[in-house]
């Protein structure tokens, strides 16, 4: 039987690419609640939807070029979503790992940006 992934594996594989090209890391946003927990932080989310219009507007030009760029920029978001969660989880781990005791409200909201998260990604 093949381990289970992570988050944390998802996101370790996309940092180690990221160190190779010299990418700059950003930071994971807060989750507000489940109706809007956000999945990228204000500076991503413009930087994504600035590459997509680019990506949008070369595409007349060159075709296959722009849907080699838009492959790469939804790995590029995944990878983003993905290291949001891992720092989530590590956080709690680290918590755990000292010895201190991790709020059931910590880890409600946690749950519930899984779920946000986990419910959108079954919706659409």
């Amino acid at each position: 039987m093949t381990p289970e992934m992570t988050t944390a594996d998802i996101a370790a594989a996309a940092e180690a690419k990221r160190e190779q090209h010299g990418a700059p890391v950003l930071a994971a946003p807060k989750a507000m609640n489940e109706q809007n927990a956000a999945l990228f932080t204000t500076d991503q989310l413009t930087d994504l939807r600035r590459k997509w219009d680019e990506i949008q507007g070369a595409f007349v030009d060159e075709p296959r070029g722009a849907v080699e760029r838009a492959d790469a920029l939804v790995a590029q978001a995944i990878s983003q979503m993905a290291e949001g969660f891992a720092r989530t989880r590590a956080d709690l781990d680290r918590q755990w790992k000292k010895g201190d005791n991790v709020s059931t409200e910590d880890l409600r909201q946690a749950l519930q940006h899984y779920r946000s998260f986990f419910t959108r990604l079954l919706n659409a």
